[in-house]
């Protein structure tokens, strides 16, 4: 199955564009997991079993476990093995901003896709086409290109002008038109930034956009879907983590995001 025909199917499984970012800081976790010997592993599942009929995707952020060196690497890797084993219908996105040359994408792709089995991985486009291409020529895994990003210093490149055009609408416009033969490929666009996913939208057509920044960092739900849903009112992956995360009842948090994702999508 083609990656864009299992991002259909999971969005329409639980008529959803909400994907959770399982982002674990040990220091937040409630002390029942802290005490545990796979804490990220335990709260991550608690999570994913509070919120898996509302969500579309999880994005585990791979820098989380990382961190804890091979004991996190077995704990994230668990923790997709169990969103498989119970939730097939939900997609993995493996958050880990990945891009090189050569054998260190083999690498890559072997990890992401073979030991983790996630369906996406995010990645980053600054040495171009080529360095991503072993990426978007797996045709069923999904390839999630970094194009205007949430975070406050994004524009000090991302904005710099190439022929009269932001770098970001450059790399939109390319992924769109040339990288994305095997339809498999996503952009990541702020929320943080709602004229800049509306022209991101303009240039690329229902090309699926992912975008982080709702809740903590600011962004307001309402100005990214409209400025970023497509003609027919999907196209858009809206993440969200620490709001979920360490809300009081995760579930119920999950539930209000995607029912209010979706009273506005009946809307328009």
């Amino acid at each position: 199955m083609s990656f864009i025909d299992k991002l259909t199917e999971a969005i329409d499984h639980n008529n959803s564009l909400l994907c959770i970012g399982l982002d674990p800081v040990l220091d937040k976790l409630p002390e029942t997991y802290r005490q545990t010997k796979q804490p990220l592993l335990e709260f991550s599942r608690y999570i994913i079993d509070q919120t898996s009929e509302y969500v579309m995707a999880y994005k585990p952020n791979s820098a989380f476990f990382e961190a804890y060196g091979a004991p996190g690497i077995e704990q994230l890797k668990q923790t997709c093995d169990y969103i498989k084993d119970r939730y097939p219908d939900v997609l993995i996105i493996l958050d880990a901003k990945r891009g090189d040359i050569g054998t260190s994408n083999e690498g890559y792709i072997s990890y992401a896709f073979d030991y983790l089995g996630a369906d996406a991985i995010t990645l980053h486009p600054y040495l171009g086409k080529e360095s991503i291409q072993p990426f978007l020529d797996i045709s069923e895994k999904g390839s999630i290109i970094l194009c205007r990003t949430s975070n406050p210093g994004a524009g000090e490149l991302q904005d710099l002008p190439v022929e009269q055009v932001p770098l970001y609408q450059s790399i939109a416009k390319l992924v769109a038109s040339s990288w994305n033969v095997n339809k498999n490929c996503m952009l990541v666009v702020g929320a943080t930034f709602p004229e800049e996913l509306s022209q991101v939208r303009q240039i690329v057509g229902d090309l699926p956009i992912l975008v982080p920044g709702i809740g903590a960092q600011g962004g307001d739900l309402t100005a990214t879907l409209q400025a970023g849903l497509a003609d027919d009112k999907k196209g858009l992956v809206i993440t969200v983590s620490r709001s979920v995360l360490y809300a009081e009842n995760p579930g119920d948090e999950a539930r209000k995001l995607r029912d209010a994702i979706n009273a506005f999508r009946v809307t328009i």
